[in-house]
């Protein structure tokens, strides 16, 4: 089992489970994270950094948000690893509890 990155990440980008990945499984986009399901080693280590609670464990991922286990693993091929903290999205505050955000997502 993987962890992924669920729709609560979308605008926000908070970056402090970037810093304690062990194996560097974080992928960067513009306004999303993602975590490479071949790089994750299950630590759990960032699920109690992401301030949104955007990272579950793939069985345990929120009902309706299946599809972001696949969409992880896509974007993964594609976005560049992100190893170091950055600052958060400037409206990561104002987006933080806002549901429905798949169609915000930039790719």
């Amino acid at each position: 089992m993987t962890y992924v990155v669920t729709e609560s990440c979308i605008n926000c980008k908070h970056t402090d489970c970037v810093d304690v990945c062990p194996v560097d499984a974080f992928r960067e986009g513009p306004n999303f994270l993602v975590i490479d399901p071949n790089e994750c080693i299950d630590c759990n280590l960032c699920v109690a950094e992401c301030p949104v609670e955007a990272i579950y464990p793939e069985g345990d991922v929120p009902a309706g948000q299946e599809s972001y286990v696949a969409l992880n693993a896509e974007l993964a091929a594609i976005w560049p690893p992100i190893v170091e903290k950055k600052e958060a999205l400037p409206e990561a505050e104002r987006w933080a509890k806002v549901k429905g955000k798949l169609a915000q997502l930039l790719r």
